[in-house]
């Protein structure tokens, strides 16, 4: 058989759906968990179909797959995947942008939820304590006197903003691409980027990760927000300066971070965010339910199967 479909990496214990694909097709099918360029270049050779989850698409990679070959991200953000290149390689990449907003809206709202009531830091102190008065731990914000900022309001962006409205919540929005009027009717206050960090006593970050954005929330930024803010970030690690953070936190000027991605992955063990009790930290898991994984391999498997029929891609990024 011809060398088909390659999975370069993946995490959801199963490749059935991609196997079965293959044999429809007849073509070779081969399943690995690379995590470096050199890893990644030794397996994707002549693939006709490369499905990736976090393994480096780079122009390297690009150019030892097959002619005109489609590259599919298990996910919605493709930061790993060299987009230029591609095109000009002439190689489609696609991405799944619908498979499980839900499922990160969930997550980004239960670390939300979280933060804002000290739950964390109540149970360790009860633990560590045998007991305490709430008031120790300093004050809490009720939920109708708390504005949530939202930076991006794509689907997960609304999802969230439609979770949290029936706790009384007060939610602005900043998204460039997106017509006031239409924040406005999902009941978000559309605002600029600078009265957002100014305003908001929570900030959720919900944008693709590009150049122009990178370390969006950085120095500058932070000396914006409010004291005792909180940060929350499922969107892409690179969206945070994490040097600044860290040192807006130590400072004592944040008021607490969830974080679910990082600059670089996995988090480090020797990284300061490690240290800080008022601090989040869940392992790239907001993606994770039963229902969206099975959604993702379900989506990324039917963009293949168009692929190798000639058909027109769903979700073509370049």
């Amino acid at each position: 058989m011809s060398a088909g479909i390659v999975v370069t990496d993946q995490g959801f214990g199963n490749v059935t759906r991609e196997h079965a694909l293959a044999n429809r097709f007849g073509v070779g099918f081969a399943a690995h968990q690379c995590h470096t360029e050199e890893e990644t270049v030794n397996v994707a050779a002549r693939a006709t179909v490369v499905f990736v989850n976090f393994a480096p698409i780079t122009r390297r990679v690009l150019s030892v797959l097959g002619p005109s070959a489609t590259v599919i991200r298990y996910g919605v953000g493709y930061d790993n995947v060299d987009v230029d290149s591609a095109s000009e390689l002439g190689i489609r990449v696609c991405n799944v942008p619908d498979y499980g907003a839900d499922t990160v809206a969930d997550h980004t709202v239960s670390m939300l939820l979280t933060l804002l009531r000290n739950v964390a830091l109540l149970d360790r102190a009860v633990r560590e304590r045998g007991w305490l008065q709430p008031s120790d731990l300093g004050s809490v914000r009720g939920f109708t006197e708390t504005a949530v900022g939202l930076i991006g309001t794509g689907r997960i962006g609304r999802a969230v903003a439609a979770r949290l409205r029936p706790f009384g919540f007060t939610v602005l929005g900043y998204d460039p691409f997106v017509d006031d009027a239409q924040l406005a009717a999902l009941s978000i206050q559309p605002v600029g980027l600078n009265e957002l960090l100014r305003s908001a006593n929570a900030i959720s970050l919900h944008a693709p990760l590009t150049e122009r954005n990178r370390h969006l929330i950085g120095d500058a930024s932070l000396r914006l927000v409010r004291p005792e803010t909180v940060i929350v970030n499922t969107a892409r690690g690179g969206l945070i300066d994490e040097r600044a953070l860290a040192s807006s936190l130590r400072s004592g000027h944040l008021g607490g971070a969830a974080l679910d991605v990082f600059e670089k992955e996995p988090l480090p063990e020797d990284s300061d965010l490690r240290t800080f009790p008022n601090v989040l930290l869940t392992p790239h898991a907001s993606f994770f339910s039963d229902v969206s994984l099975a959604n993702l391999q379900r989506l990324a498997t039917e963009e293949a199967e168009r692929a190798l029929s000639g058909r027109a891609l769903r979700c073509q990024v370049n």
